[in-house]
């Protein structure tokens, strides 16, 4: 059974460009566009979790683009793939916190480059332009890494705050 059909037919076009809104400003960002697609649908889904031909159904698109867009969304760590209880269908489930890990992971990314560009400071020259503005883009990634560990504490913060007011509501 799709996702889409819990909904009456006017939300499901609602849904549907919702979808592809939010899957349109992921494509302008740099995600490949099947891939934006997929996410976005599997995003709106209520259990955030569909099959291959759930999403093949609802997004109007063949198992191979189906297929290519999980492999990129599991490669980046954005979804997961599980097993359907007693069945041999694939479900694709996105992660809880999918954000807080895309960007965990992008720390480690941004600890690897900062240390390439240090190492190209030097071979470049300390005193020259080249080395300078190498020396000031790894400088950048630090400050980055530092400010975005603790931004992301402080929404690990907001959200404890926002779901214990939310209970004793």
């Amino acid at each position: 059974m799709s996702e889409m059909t819990t909904t009456s037919a006017g939300d499901d076009e609602a849904v549907s460009r919702f979808v592809e809104r939010f899957a349109a400003e992921l494509t302008e960002a740099g995600m490949q566009r099947m891939a934006s697609r997929v996410f976005a649908a599997l995003l709106a889904s209520e259990s955030a979790s569909m099959t291959s031909a759930e999403l093949a159904d609802q997004l109007q698109i063949s198992p191979a683009a189906v297929s290519g867009a999980i492999r990129y969304l599991s490669q980046v760590g954005m979804v997961s793939r599980e097993r359907d209880p007693g069945s041999r269908r694939d479900r694709y489930v996105l992660h809880n916190e999918v954000w807080y890990e895309t960007l965990t992971r992008r720390d480690a990314i941004l600890t690897r480059w900062e240390k390439v560009l240090r190492d190209g400071s030097e071979i470049l020259g300390p005193n020259t332009a080249a080395g300078r503005r190498t020396a000031d883009t790894a400088a950048f990634f630090e400050f980055l890494q530092k400010e975005m560990l603790s931004l992301l504490d402080r929404w690990r913060e907001h959200k404890a705050a926002t779901a214990e007011a939310e209970r004793e509501a």
